[in-house]
């Protein structure tokens, strides 16, 4: 099963793509081409440069976020309330039409 997602660029740009249930968010972006998401750690929450903002309300539906989850996001660039590491989101139905934005940078 597939879920729409939607990046948002830091320049307002548009990039629309589907990912798999199951899979993480920032797999679906890297392998579906998503600039903006580097994930040099390959998902493993040890480098913070798949860091996403979650759009409201989906932010709301959102397992919260581990300690690890927290400590990689203080080495990201301008994180805020909405920040997540996309490697730490699972891709379930209930996430179908996902909107996320990307920093103007990754680490």
């Amino acid at each position: 099963m597939t879920v729409e997602l939607t990046f948002v660029s830091a320049d307002g740009s548009v990039h629309r793509r589907s990912g798999t249930v199951g899979e993480s968010l920032m797999r679906a972006a890297v392998r579906t081409g998503v600039r903006g998401i580097l994930a040099e750690c390959g998902g493993i929450a040890a480098c913070a440069t798949c860091h996403c903002y979650v759009e409201p309300p989906w932010n709301q539906g959102l397992e919260p976020r581990s300690d690890m989850e927290d400590a990689m996001l203080e080495a990201a660039l301008e994180p805020t309330e909405f920040s997540r590491l996309s490697c730490q989101i699972s891709l379930s139905p209930a996430l179908d039409g996902l909107v996320v934005r990307l920093p103007v940078d990754q680490i």
